[in-house]
């Protein structure tokens, strides 16, 4: 019997050595848990942070492209209308000039009509009107030109992007 006193001492003592961890245990993942809490807290919010971050770099991506697009474009457009901008100035200096010769033809092909109803023929006048005729016809072939150069100038980039 004594054998079995020591054995009940034994797993007694055993008992409270168990039950006195169990109430460590218990007291620690209390304490513990909202380190746990915040370390897994601050573990998602790394994760959401590290998302963020990510989305943010792919926006400043799409952005810089964007921009770097939007500034191309804006090259080319200005190149553009510097160039139309040339062909109206070269247009217009040739509507002027035409309207010029054509103002001196009346002016010459007047005087003509008047020599000839008065019965008189003036070689000079003649010879006046003929010039003006010339100049205006030069003017007009030259405006043409310059139409047709505007017209090529838009046609090669169409060209150039079917071949």
């Amino acid at each position: 019997m004594s054998d079995i006193a020591e054995l009940e001492r034994r797993i007694s003592a055993a008992l409270a050595r168990i039950e006195a961890g169990v109430e460590v245990l218990g007291a620690v993942p209390e304490e513990a848990a909202p380190a746990a809490r915040d370390e897994a807290g601050t573990a998602r919010l790394t994760e959401e942070l590290e998302a963020e971050r990510a989305a943010n770099a792919q926006l400043t991506e799409r952005v810089r492209a964007i921009k770097e697009k939007q500034e191309t474009m804006v090259g080319a457009l200005e190149k553009k209308v510097e160039r139309l901008t040339a062909q109206i100035d070269a247009a217009d200096a040739e509507i002027r000039r035409l309207k010029q010769l054509g103002d001196e033809l009346t002016e010459t092909n007047r005087a003509l009509t008047a020599a000839a109803a008065a019965g008189v023929a003036e070689p000079a006048l003649i010879n006046r009107s003929l010039m003006s005729e010339l100049d205006a016809l030069r003017a007009q072939r030259a405006a043409e030109i310059a139409e047709m150069d505007g017209i090529l100038a838009e046609l090669k980039p169409l060209i150039g992007e079917v071949a």
